[in-house]
């Protein structure tokens, strides 16, 4: 679970990436910048629902503060 947390961690960073270099480079097209921001927000949120099922079955523990 950690590998794959890890991969969505970088595939978000470097969509991004993307989307500063697009927003700086491509200044009258915002197309590209809006599909990269997309993808981010995308991979973000699946991220986020895969955290939460492999918590539901048991794959991942809470530990609390302490």
């Amino acid at each position: 679970m950690k590998i794959i947390i890890g991969f969505a961690f970088i595939i978000i960073l470097a969509s991004l990436a993307s989307a500063l270099y697009f927003m700086m480079r491509h200044k009258g097209d915002p197309r590209h910048m809006a599909r990269a921001l997309t993808v981010r927000i995308s991979v973000s949120v699946l991220l986020f629902i895969a955290i939460l099922v492999a918590h539901y079955f048991g794959l991942i523990q809470t530990t609390g503060l302490r």
